[in-house]
């Protein structure tokens, strides 16, 4: 596992485009509706965000193959774990705790007091987060047209 810099964001593409078809295949109530924006203008954003170290984004490799990644965002005591994805065939090898374990991390080194993660309706990886002591907050209702 390793931080990545600004320019190796668009190896990311094959993992935003996986968690989409998660996210469709998964979801309760939005099937379909993924990815909300366009990729590659969510790759510019990450490329964004770590030039501005408002992110900070981890990756798990396979054979230098990117398999799984994480990224967190930081903004004084507040931090929002933004993103976390195993490729379905590395999933239940234990890729998922070492990035959250260094999401963790991150945050306790930043002096994070309030952190928050969203996750789509029906995504049982909920469970992997309640592990870490996350408690549901908030339910968020959307409508997609």
């Amino acid at each position: 596992m390793r931080e990545i810099t600004p320019s190796e964001v668009n190896q990311l593409y094959d993992c935003i485009r996986e968690l989409s078809e998660y996210h469709n295949a998964t979801s309760e109530n939005f099937k379909g509706c993924y990815p909300i924006n366009p990729y590659e203008k969510t790759l510019e954003s990450f490329e964004a965000a770590l030039r501005k170290k408002e992110s900070y984004i981890a990756v798990s490799e396979f054979e230098n193959q990117i398999i799984g990644f994480c990224k967190v965002d930081i903004s004084g005591e507040n931090g929002k774990l933004d993103y976390l994805l195993v490729k379905e065939e590395f999933r239940g090898k234990g890729f998922g705790k070492e990035l959250m374990d260094w999401a963790m991390l991150m945050f306790a080194q930043n002096t994070v007091r309030h952190i928050e993660v969203k996750v789509v309706d029906g995504n049982p990886t909920i469970h992997l987060y309640e592990k870490y002591g996350f408690k549901m907050k908030s339910h968020i209702l959307g409508i997609e047209r």
